[in-house]
């Protein structure tokens, strides 16, 4: 009896592949909230994102920051990226929000 060759699944074989970009959340030193949306996937380039308090759900990754750099990884495009400083004012109108830089195409470190 002949055996089928086994299929691969078409996820399993994007999951081992990198995501080719960067995007980098630099804190201000004044408490602020994050939301920033990808038409793929995204993920957070750390070893605990726990530890980091951001939640990471498939296209979205939401947290917050006041110091230091939080760094994640996505395929396709930046669709949205939403900033509000402590007091809930939003981008661009509060000079506290955290300074957002998004880098395509950029390889793992």
């Amino acid at each position: 009896m002949a055996r089928d060759t086994p299929v691969q699944n078409e996820a399993a074989t994007t999951d081992a592949e990198p995501l080719p970009n960067l995007v980098t959340i630099v804190g201000r030193g004044v408490p602020s909230s994050f939301e920033i949306t990808v038409d793929g996937e995204i993920e957070m380039d750390t070893d605990d994102p726990v530890e980091e308090a951001t939640i990471v759900s498939g296209s979205v990754a939401e947290g917050s920051i006041d110091v230091g750099v939080q760094r994640f990884r996505f395929d396709g495009q930046v669709t949205n990226v939403h900033l509000v400083d402590w007091n809930g004012v939003p981008a661009p109108e509060s000079a506290s929000v955290p300074n957002v830089h998004v880098d395509y195409g950029v390889p793992e470190r």
